[in-house]
């Protein structure tokens, strides 16, 4: 009987560490191959890794809730043939286990997350500890150096600072400590809530904490700005009345109005690419690729952002195939890690739930977000060659919200205007 050690895999650009949520298989479980052995999490997606081999599971060396590096050994299986003491891999899992260390040491890519590249900028490669990302952003903003973080004592696993260490630590830290260069921002006092008999007090998944986080961060980091813009889209209106029956029947699928808004969009950005754009301290880094992000909601109500890459190259037919294959599976937890990174502007639509419009919150470290309203019929003044008339038109309402610094009025304006004018144009004989 020969060993084979299951190791964490790479999960996508930027993600070095993975939380084991759930082991699907116990100890002395026989494991068919591509069955799931295991639940793992990131701040970006759940997902399983499948068993590549057929054996029995020998040994787990993780806990539940263990975050774990990737390209370590999480698990032995116990398989048939070779020697009993030479471990086996895959070429993939030779490959990340050669690759951890490059992982956990060179820069984030450009479109890598503010909070990893934030992490990687930090110099704690010589400490013996290891500290994650978000660990080594706090420490950062709160100049702790090298000594002073390892001096903290952790409550995770073999000692490893986590978030509420680094966080109790801070506030109990000596006013003796030396100030960093640029004073950090105060902290933020949250307020006191009482609970009354009958109150349930249920504590948030840890889907439903990142997003709390992030969007506390965005607004934290972005000073947000948020115009808006009425367009008229009857032209739009009807003609997916016209085709969606016919293509339901050729397709086996709905065809919606988001895939038209998200080509628009892209079209847009490819017009006005100061906004397809992020803010890197005093450094604007426009975006080549246009990737859009679709805020989705899944049916436990927290929200996923998968990405459309190069939506700018995509014809209509591709752009609805795309919405509607990510949003299906958004909603049953089968999106892999690269399908929700790497966008550079989001769109969320608030008019699935008819609400008339909103002021979103930017999906950092991109510039902007488009908000997508209902679609309701309005009386309207329509100007002909003979005069004004008062029709019935179908009229949404778009709101994008801007990241100040970088964007201001004037061109979130014309992005808009260009947008209003990209879809009351619409072609009511495209074919698809």
């Amino acid at each position: 009987m020969a060993k084979f050690e299951i190791i964490m895999p790479k999960l996508g650009e930027s993600i070095i560490e993975a939380t084991i949520t759930r082991w699907v298989k116990s100890v002395g479980d026989t494991v068919e191959e591509d069955d799931s052995i295991v639940e793992i999490a990131t701040d970006k997606v759940d997902s399983e890794i499948p068993s590549p081999v057929e054996g029995k599971l020998l040994k787990t060396l993780f806990n539940e809730g263990d975050v774990v590096a990737v390209g370590t050994v999480i698990a032995v299986m116990e398989i048939e043939g070779g020697g009993a003491d030479e471990p086996a891999q895959p070429p993939e899992q030779m490959e990340a286990a050669e690759n951890q260390s490059e992982q956990l040491t060179t820069p984030a890519e450009k479109e890598a997350t503010a909070i990893v590249e934030k992490a990687q900028a930090a110099d704690f490669s010589q400490s013996d500890r290891f500290y994650s990302p978000l660990v080594k952003s706090i420490a950062k903003t709160e100049g702790l150096g090298m000594s002073e973080l390892d001096s903290i004592s952790g409550s995770g696993k073999d000692g490893r600072v986590t978030k509420a260490d680094l966080l109790a630590y801070l506030e109990t830290r000596s006013s003796s400590v030396a100030a960093p260069k640029a004073a950090a921002a105060p902290a933020i006092q949250h307020p006191v809530v009482n609970t009354e008999a009958g109150d349930q007090v249920v504590e948030m998944d840890r889907m439903r904490k990142l997003i709390a986080d992030h969007m506390v961060m965005s607004k934290q980091v972005s000073p947000h700005v948020t115009s808006f813009i009425d367009v008229d889209v009857s032209a739009i209106v009807n003609w997916r009345n016209k085709v969606k029956d016919s293509f339901l029947k050729r397709e086996g699928e709905k065809v919606t109005f988001t895939p038209i808004f998200i080509q628009a969009a892209a079209q847009a950005l490819k017009d006005y690419p100061q906004i397809n754009a992020s803010a890197d301290g005093y450094n604007i880094i426009y975006r080549k690729k246009v990737n859009i992000g679709m805020a989705t909601a899944l049916p436990n109500g927290n929200l996923i952002v998968p990405v459309i890459k190069n939506a700018d190259e995509k014809g209509l037919l591709g752009m609805v195939k795309a919405v509607n294959d990510l949003a299906a599976r958004a909603r049953t937890n089968k999106l892999q890690p690269d399908e929700i990174s790497g966008g550079t502007f989001t769109t969320t639509n608030f008019g699935s739930f008819d609400s008339l419009t909103g002021t979103p919150i930017i999906n950092q470290p991109q510039a902007a977000i488009l908000g997508i309203g209902a679609i309701r019929k309005k009386p309207v003044v329509i100007e002909t060659p003979e005069g004004d008339v008062i029709g019935i038109r179908s009229i949404m309402i778009l709101s994008l919200a801007y990241d100040h610094r970088i964007v201001d009025g004037a061109l979130g304006g014309m992005y808009l205007k260009r947008l209003k004018e990209l879809l009351e144009r619409f072609d009511p004989d495209t074919a698809i």
